[in-house]
C-alpha cells in the first residue's frame, strides 16, 4: 500500500468515525423542545435587558499576549529534554527565540500593552 493510499484510508475512516459518533449523539441524545433552554443562564439569577455586552478591547489584547507568550514558555520545554543532543546549534537557535520573546515583550511594553486601564 503506498503512502497516500494510506492517507487515504486514514482520512476516509476519522470522516467516517466522526459522522457516525455525531450520528449517534443525535440519536441518542435527551432533546428538549422547552423554549426556556435558549435562555441566557448564570448563577441562578435570571439575565435583566440584553445579555450581549461591549467589552474593553484590553481584555482580548492581554488575553492574546498571554496565550502567544503561555505557547512560547511551553515550547521550550522540549528543548531543556534535548538540549544535550542539540549542542551549540540548539543553544544558539533558543537564545535566538529568547532575543525574538524579548523584543516581543519590550514592544507590547513600550505600546502600553500592559498597563490596565
Amino acid at each position: 500500500m503506498t503512502n497516500s493510499a494510506l492517507f487515504l484510508v486514514v482520512l476516509l475512516t476519522a470522516i467516517i468515525m466522526v459522522v457516525a459518533a455525531l450520528a449517534i449523539a443525535k440519536l441518542l441524545a435527551p432533546s428538549s423542545d422547552n423554549p426556556l433552554k435558549g435562555e441566557p443562564y448564570e448563577c441562578g439569577i435570571p439575565t435583566k435587558g440584553s445579555s450581549w455586552m461591549q467589552f474593553r478591547v484590553g481584555y482580548y489584547l492581554f488575553a492574546i499576549l498571554y496565550l502567544v507568550f503561555d505557547v512560547e514558555t511551553v515550547l521550550l520545554f522540549p528543548w531543556a529534554v534535548v538540549m544535550k543532543d542539540l549542542g551549540m546549534q540548539g543553544l544558539l537557535s533558543v537564545l535566538f527565540f529568547f532575543i525574538i520573546l524579548a523584543l516581543g515583550l519590550a514592544y507590547a511594553w513600550k505600546k502600553g500593552a500592559l498597563k490596565w486601564k
